[in-house]
């Protein structure tokens, strides 16, 4: 059966036990974004609605739609593939001035009605195809109109978001009842963050809503975003002159290689010990740089996708400016054994509590971005991250982020 599908036929029968029990949401007082009441901002973040059209992507029971069109004056559409979803709306609410309810994909439905001037989805866009329904929101929203989205974070049971596109199985629970099988797009902020850009939209901010009691797992991030105008079909672009730049910055990258027996590293010939790593080519990609390195200095094999990128280490050296890519391999072939010609060998393995001196800075730098508790002594370096799971960006510095 297609994802979707599976998504409607669960919200189908969530939505028949809520009619079962005949229990209706309370209209709000004011915009939650998140499940919980007085977190993350207001109504505010949809800008001046009253005149407006607004979507209400996945309105449920409808009773955020109403909300917005009695005590803001929007004019406030909700779209709901579910049709007992549908049915609690328009049970309750059918007769409120303002607020309308249609059944259906919301993909066919802004093929065919004019563009709004805003939409938001609160926990639902996430059940949806994002390279299905995005672009058919940019085609279906005006030019400047903002896309408000809370989306699932972390869950109950403490697992976070995705770092690749795919939907992964979520349950959707019920008091009294067995829990509903779903596939959702729980993605981390960055790959949202990517897909709207891809699909036409600025994004302006992404937000991680907490739990008001500290010790509970759940967060839901709420992203701000608003839709760019059509652009040319190519832009081009030339030049400043027919001279390269003048060089002041080098750029390589080290990769961290983890065993159960420690951290690879080799010795170089001017007694270093450093982690495989080198100088990014001209026409790679640091991922490609990771993999050839690693394959030229200790002879291990690895993939693209077995790439991690960590982020960026700037310090410098004299007057140039030295960009540190730091990287973790999670898979790999091969045993790691000294290359001809390579200047740094007799690779070994290092347990992290054991770490030996006289570490090459790069190296230095990448381990304690990485793991900023750990003991190792270098020259400072400013660190922003890739990855969300990484701390902030940060001056690393004597072993401490």
């Amino acid at each position: 059966m297609p994802i979707e599908d599976i998504n409607t036929q669960a919200w189908t029968v969530y939505g028949q036990r809520q009619l079962t029990r005949a229990y209706t949401p309370p209209v709000p007082q004011q915009m939650n974004w998140a499940p919980w009441e007085g977190v993350g901002p207001g109504i505010e973040i949809l800008g001046d609605i009253a005149g407006r059209r607004v979507l209400d992507i996945g309105s449920g029971a409808g009773h955020h739609a109403v909300h917005l069109a009695q005590d803001h004056g929007a004019h406030v559409t909700g779209i709901e593939l579910s049709p007992t979803q549908h049915e609690r709306a328009t049970s309750t609410h059918a007769h409120v001035a303002g607020a309308e309810f249609v059944e259906g994909d919301v993909v066919d439905y802004l093929a065919s009605t004019e563009p709004f001037d805003a939409a938001y989805a609160i926990g639902t866009l996430a059940f949806l195809d994002p390279h299905r329904v995005l672009p058919a929101l940019h085609a279906g929203l005006r030019s400047g109109a903002p896309l408000i989205l809370s989306l699932l974070h972390t869950d109950l049971h403490d697992r976070g978001p995705s770092t690749t596109v795919e939907p992964r199985e979520q349950m959707i629970l019920l008091r009294d009842d067995p829990p509903l099988p779903t596939q959702m797009w729980v993605l981390a902020p960055h790959l949202w963050d990517g897909l709207l850009t891809e699909y036409g939209f600025r994004v302006e901010a992404i937000d991680l809503l907490h739990h008001p009691d500290q010790s509970a797992p759940v967060v839901q991030q709420l992203i701000r975003a608003r839709r760019l105008p059509a652009r040319p079909t190519r832009l081009s672009s030339r030049p400043r002159t027919t001279r390269p730049p003048v060089p002041h910055a080098a750029i390589g990258v080290g990769a961290i290689v983890l065993s159960e027996q420690g951290v690879l590293l080799g010795r170089h010939h001017r007694g270093t010990l450093e982690l495989p790593g080198g100088t990014v080519e001209p026409g790679e990609c640091l991922e490609q740089t990771v993999v050839r390195e690693l394959a030229e200095e200790t002879g291990l094999h690895a993939r693209l996708e077995d790439v991690t990128l960590l982020g960026t280490l700037v310090d410098h050296v004299e007057d140039i400016v030295r960009l540190t890519v730091g990287a973790l391999v999670n898979v790999w072939q091969g045993k790691p054994s000294t290359q001809p010609d390579e200047t740094v060998g007799d690779w070994a393995w290092y347990p992290l509590d054991q770490l030996p001196d006289g570490l090459f800075v790069c190296s230095a730098q990448i381990l304690t971005a990485w793991r900023p508790n750990l003991p190792i002594d270098h020259t400072p370096a400013h660190f922003t991250p890739y990855a969300y799971s990484t701390p902030a960006a940060a001056t690393v510095a004597d072993g401490n982020a």
